[in-house]
């Protein structure tokens, strides 16, 4: 099994691509130990010393670490993802898993459902797939008074860069497609 390796925009963060499918569908983001014990994978991951965050996507793992050196981490972290993908264990254990995606709940006032269908539209085929090439996500939480909240996750939450990403990218595409946004933040 080769594990290849790709640096994202933020420096705490590595993306890990194992070459086969990591989660089926949905994303799932692990920020201390006591929530990874729903993946066996991201249990381990938290045991090495360093690792801060565990985010799962489509196809890749992202690791966020704190203080410590991706020299002195990565082996540990290759020879983990290596150790599970290989023994066939399942990612999620059966407990209540993490937080997969779009399980909070959304807000938006009544009437306003067309443009929110709109922004989730743009949002899922113009701005995800390049956030996830980056090893994160960007979700719909709401929309109120022309401000579009959003959750930033894996490589994009934290990053030095989102807010250029927010206010640049997402923010401008959004204005020009829908006249109602006004701005859009970080939730």
């Amino acid at each position: 099994m080769f594990i290849q390796t790709e640096s994202t925009p933020n420096p705490t963060t590595l993306k890990f691509l194992p070459g086969r499918v990591v989660l089926e569908s949905g994303t799932a983001e692990f920020l201390s130990a006591q929530q990874a014990q729903s993946s066996p994978l991201a249990a381990t991951l938290f045991e090495i010393p360093g690792v801060t965050g565990v985010y799962y996507g489509f196809d890749f793992i992202t690791v966020t670490k704190d203080g410590a050196e991706w020299q002195h981490l990565k082996p540990a972290i290759l020879g983990s993802i290596m150790e599970h993908f290989m023994s066939g264990r399942p990612l999620m254990g059966t407990a209540v898993h993490a937080e997969i995606s779009d399980e909070e709940e959304e807000f938006f006032e009544e009437g306003d459902e067309t443009i929110v269908a709109t922004i989730k539209e743009l949002l899922e085929t113009r701005v995800r797939p390049a956030v996830a090439q980056d090893g994160g996500d960007i979700t719909f939480r709401g929309f109120r008074d022309g401000t579009v909240f959003l959750n930033m996750k894996g490589a994009c939450s934290g990053c030095p860069s989102s807010t250029a990403t927010l206010k640049h990218g997402v923010q401008n595409l959004l204005r020009h497609f829908v006249p109602e946004v006004q701005e859009v933040e970080a939730v």
